[in-house]
């Protein structure tokens, strides 16, 4: 993958989930109206409101992993929510502890090694992403690691035969464009945990 081609497919994220935040964000509202009136009442509503805050916080996560990402920074509270947000009712957790800002691009990367992290673990976990003497440390832990090999060959930047499916896609992004920030990715595995470093 080129530059142009990081670029334009970063392009696209921002579009699409700026896009959809507005839509949602108004299913939201409505939804809250209609129980504020008396309108409606009961699990549907609960299930319906449940997966639209889902949706939304979904897109906050993939807007940051995949969109555009320029030189302003993002403040703790910030990510935290974001991450907060994306972790209620889910099977991964996600734990963010640097207390300084970062800057959108270094949270991008964070966000995109942790769902390379997510693909390994099937039944769920803890994403921890942290700093380490100036490198990033992305670790995640759980029951059990579900290694594909080749995705995780292609992360550390070695030639790779996998086929990268929409699933997958951070695997491809994320070298793209840590080496855009002058960072290599190294991973490394233990019997219950993985740990992304750039």
């Amino acid at each position: 993958m080129t530059v142009d081609n990081v670029n334009i497919a970063t392009l696209i994220g921002s579009r699409i989930c700026h896009d959809l935040i507005s839509p949602v964000g108004a299913i939201s509202n409505g939804l809250e109206l209609l129980g504020m009136a008396g309108a409606m009442d009961g699990p549907e509503l609960e299930l319906i409101a449940d997966s639209v805050n889902n949706a939304n916080a979904r897109i906050r996560f993939f807007r940051i992993a995949f969109g555009q990402a320029g030189e302003q920074g993002l403040g703790r509270s910030e990510v935290v929510s974001v991450l907060d947000d994306v972790s209620k009712g889910g099977r991964m957790k996600y734990q963010w502890l640097p207390e300084a800002p970062a800057t959108r691009a270094e949270v991008r990367l964070a966000f995109l090694a942790a769902l390379c992290l997510e693909s390994a673990l099937p039944y769920g976990g803890v994403a921890e992403m942290n700093t380490v003497d100036g490198s990033w440390v992305i670790s995640g832990q759980g029951n059990k690691l579900k290694i594909d090999d080749a995705l995780w060959d292609r992360l550390g930047g070695n030639v790779s035969e996998a086929t990268l499916t929409p699933a997958h896609v951070q695997f491809g992004l994320l070298p793209e464009l840590a080496q855009g920030l002058g960072k290599n990715v190294t991973f490394e595995t233990f019997e219950d945990r993985i740990e992304i470093r750039f």
